[in-house]
């Protein structure tokens, strides 16, 4: 939770020095859809790079089923606009850190719903996206992205935590996905 105050700080100095021509807030609605709680700042570096971080976090349980997706999420991405920063098409590299602890769903090819997982991630990829222009200051973005993801976790039975073993495991596939509300300050 410190790192995304620390994001949110990083982009306050940039607009108040003035040192970038535009700076973006944003949203993902499909996290939000998922009870996930996301914000996303972009900075502009040059007409043709800017530098995207955003963060998530979750602290819910489901039910009474002790079903719960606990985590929090970093994850930077270096962008490439084909055309002009926050304008149409973009490929971007991003990386991730995921603290996680799971129980009773099946996420991914990696855990299963018998069991509780508490553990980190880290992992890269690669992205596309596109920006929809919606007025001077509004715009929708669409992304998606592929990469590796490294799991490092102790799993345990729901009902003895005790006897937790320690795992990893790796994940090649989806590792972003996006639509988002983009608030562009100029």
């Amino acid at each position: 939770m410190k790192r995304i105050i620390g994001i949110g700080i990083l982009c306050l100095c940039c607009i108040l020095k003035g040192q970038t021509q535009v700076v973006a807030l944003k949203s993902n609605v499909l996290y939000d859809a998922s009870t996930t709680f996301n914000l996303g700042c972009e900075v502009a570096m040059t007409k043709h790079w800017s530098l995207d971080v955003s963060g998530d976090y979750n602290p819910w349980k489901f039910g009474s089923d002790d079903k719960s997706i606990k985590h929090w999420l970093v994850q930077p991405e270096l962008r490439y606009w084909f055309h002009e920063h926050y304008n149409r098409s973009f490929v971007g590299l991003h990386g991730m850190y995921i603290d996680y602890n799971t129980s009773g769903v099946s996420l991914l090819n990696v855990m299963k719903s018998g069991y509780d997982y508490d553990g980190q991630a880290y992992g890269c990829g690669l992205s596309y996206g596109y920006h929809l222009y919606m007025s001077a200051h509004w715009n929708v973005e669409f992304t998606a992205g592929l990469g590796y993801i490294r799991f490092k976790y102790d799993k345990s039975l729901p009902a003895d935590g005790s006897n937790s073993v320690r795992y990893k495991n790796n994940y090649f596939g989806p590792t972003k996905v996006g639509v988002s509300f983009v608030y562009l300050i100029r």
